[in-house]
């Protein structure tokens, strides 16, 4: 009897204090979050009062301010086309060569897999200057379709991977059924092993969208007033002269909530794509 109770008192223990590091952890990741959407709701006294203050009359003024500011709104219409359309091309690439990787033998296969994969060890800062080159000679600075090759070149080789995972986690013998009931590659791929790995592909959409979304280091060097997104047009805020960090906090929850309502809506796709396998 006292074994069994020390035992219990010790898994009770350890539950416990997985629960205190868990909560601990979601504390750091909230507060700045917190941080600035309370900010994003105080006047510009109530901003640079100190010590901050705690009780304060809500505003929506920084709202008001930061969407009549110069460029913003279309800033927000660049950074949704681009993720969009990303995501998307991400998708139509990513899941055709994941299977493709995971059930079919051809010639290279190690080799492109390997490179596939070796395309994300570069430093995305050294590609800065080729990119910027090949786009000027090319007529393509500061257009739609640069920044979305660009991103493509971020999101595909991950969501291939990614990709390759979930469908090595189905069973083989589904595939070879529909196979010998006289199914074609074609349709045993868009009718038995596409629906099982939806879950797995909300994955990918989620995480190529919001890579495209904060995308910032080539959208601040290779593009300009035409097709400027929402993360660079963020930092026109912050000047010498003055910062407005009311309409800049404002500016960073809009950015912040499409990935969030994203996130939620395809909740249960995510969950289920990332502990896909696990009970196997």
């Amino acid at each position: 009897m006292a074994k069994t109770k020390q035992k219990k008192f010790m898994e009770t223990t350890k539950i416990f204090f997985r629960y205190v590091l868990l909560l601990i952890a979601i504390f750091i990741w909230v507060i700045p979050v917190i941080w600035v959407v309370v900010t994003s709701l105080k006047t510009r006294a109530d901003i640079f009062t100190i010590p901050p203050t705690i009780v304060f009359k809500p505003t929506l003024e920084n709202y008001k301010t930061a969407l009549s500011f110069l460029g913003i709104l279309s800033s927000i219409k660049n950074s949704l086309i681009i993720a969009i359309v990303t995501t998307f091309l991400t998708l139509l690439l990513a899941v055709p060569a994941g299977y493709a990787y995971s059930r079919l033998q051809f010639r290279f296969k190690k080799t492109l897999s390997f490179y596939t994969l070796f395309t994300q060890m570069a430093p995305q800062i050294g590609l800065l200057i080729p990119f910027f080159i090949i786009l000027t000679k090319l007529r393509l600075f500061d257009t739609y379709f640069s920044l979305i090759v660009i991103h493509l070149t971020i999101t595909v080789p991950v969501s291939v991977w990614l990709m390759i995972t979930y469908f090595q986690d189905l069973p083989r013998e589904i595939e070879e059924a529909a196979l010998v009931d006289g199914a074609s590659r074609f349709t045993t791929f868009f009718r038995i092993m596409l629906p099982q790995v939806y879950g797995g592909m909300a994955v990918v959409g989620i995480l190529s969208f919001i890579e495209s979304w904060n995308e910032f280091l080539f959208a601040s060097i290779l593009t300009g007033r035409t097709v400027r997104t929402v993360p660079v047009a963020l930092f026109s805020f912050l000047t010498t002269e003055e910062s407005l960090w009311g309409p800049f906090a404002a500016t960073g929850v809009m950015i912040t909530a499409p990935v969030i309502i994203v996130a939620f809506l395809a909740q249960k796709q995510i969950i289920r794509g990332l502990t896909f396998g696990a009970i196997k």
